[in-house]
């Protein structure tokens, strides 16, 4: 459902909702009832405190990662992705973006529940967490979706601050390839990414999950938005005075 509205390329969207981002919020905020309803139905409590874990992981995530896409927004001054992506003409989010990308794409290994945030999965503590009891399709169910919600994620940070279907000024001998062939350059380089933190980093303890979400993303980033806003108020006053 979320793909409905992501673009691939000028034009090339389903429906190009202005409410775009909002959409992809409300849908991806869906899972959380998948998986708290199937960790209890397992009837085991390994699978319960792992379906509780994901839930409380996700929501506390998501705080963090709406304030954070807040920047991009105010910057953009549109919901619509399409427009978001057209706003970085000039020059890609992440560049003045930065400390926002950063912990955009922290906090998205977290809501993804992939390393090294994969605590409802901890082996060592609750053997697989909330999918331990099922198997064949339905243990494959589960992976598709995670997996999935892993390239959306990452096709979400390509169009919020990578440029989206945009080349790099720096690399316009490549300009005639088409503009979903860079969307889709940019999202494999993104996935690559999630694999790569996989395979380097350990797990953290859930306490320090919290801790990071509540305590360090969540000032960082109103922080960050409120430095955003009064840059932006900062200049549009002195463009007015100056032409005045």
């Amino acid at each position: 459902m979320s793909w409905v509205v992501v673009p691939f390329n000028f034009g090339m969207v389903f429906s190009d909702l202005d409410i775009g981002v909002l959409y992809i919020l409300g849908v991806s905020s869906l899972g959380v009832y998948g998986i708290i309803t199937s960790g209890w139905a397992s009837n085991s409590k390994y699978a319960f405190l792992g379906a509780l874990r994901s839930a409380g992981q996700m929501i506390s995530y998501e705080v963090s990662i709406g304030i954070i896409i807040l920047a991009s927004l105010v910057l953009a001054g549109s919901l619509r992705l399409s427009d978001i992506v057209l706003a970085q003409t000039g020059c890609w989010f992440v560049l003045p973006l930065l400390p926002a990308a950063i912990m955009f794409m922290i906090s998205a290994l977290a809501e993804t529940n992939r390393a090294p945030f994969d605590l409802p999965e901890a082996e060592g503590e609750l053997v697989a967490g909330y999918n331990v009891e099922y198997g064949a399709m339905g243990f494959a169910l589960f992976f598709l979706a995670e997996y999935s919600s892993m390239i959306l994620i990452s096709t979400f940070t390509v169009v919020l601050f990578f440029g989206g279907w945009l080349y790099p000024t720096s690399f316009f001998v490549f300009n005639f390839l088409p503009g979903y062939v860079w969307t889709g350059i940019k999202v494999a380089t993104m996935a690559f990414l999630f694999v790569w933190v996989r395979s380097v980093l350990p797990r953290y303890r859930y306490d320090q999950l919290m801790y990071l979400g509540w305590k360090s993303f969540l000032p960082v980033s109103l922080g960050f938005l409120i430095l955003v806003i009064g840059f932006i108020f900062t200049v549009d006053s002195f463009i007015a005075v100056t032409e005045l």
